[in-house]
C-alpha cells in the first residue's frame, strides 16, 4: 500500500494533472514491485515553495509504504529523480524525497490493518 503525495509548484492544467498523476502510480508501482491498484497518489500546488532562496519550479514527494526496501531508498531516489527531471523539467536539485517504511499494524485499509 505505497502512498504518495506530491507537492509541486509546476504549473499543470487538469488534464495534464490527470495524465501525470497515471504515470506516478505506474512508476511506483513498478519501482516497488507492488501492485498499482493498492497505490495512492495526491498531487498538490502550495501557494509558495521555497527552496534555496528563490522560487524556481520545485518538488517535495513523501513515500509511504508498507516493507519499503530502505537499503533501496538511494537507488529510488535517482529514480524519482530522472521521472521528475523528464515528466516535468524540473531539476533533481529542486527535488525533496521523504521516504517512510510504515509498521502494517499502524495502517488501516478496508476495514481491517495490514
Amino acid at each position: 500500500m505505497p502512498y504518495v503525495k506530491i507537492e509541486t509548484t509546476k504549473e499543470m492544467d487538469t488534464d495534464v494533472l490527470g495524465t501525470f498523476s497515471k504515470k506516478v502510480s505506474s512508476f511506483v508501482a513498478n519501482m516497488l514491485s507492488k501492485p498499482e491498484t493498492y497505490i495512492m497518489v495526491s498531487i498538490s500546488k502550495p501557494d509558495k515553495m521555497l527552496l534555496g532562496g528563490d522560487e524556481l519550479p520545485s518538488v517535495y514527494m513523501l513515500l509511504k509504504s508498507i516493507n519499503l526496501p530502505v537499503e533501496r531508498c538511494s537507488e529510488f531516489t535517482q529514480k524519482l529523480c530522472d521521472f521528475f527531471e523528464l515528466e516535468l523539467r524540473i531539476q533533481a536539485d529542486r527535488i525533496y524525497i521523504d521516504f517512510s517504511d510504515i509498521d502494517r499494524k499502524c495502517f488501516g485499509w478496508n476495514r481491517q490493518t495490514f
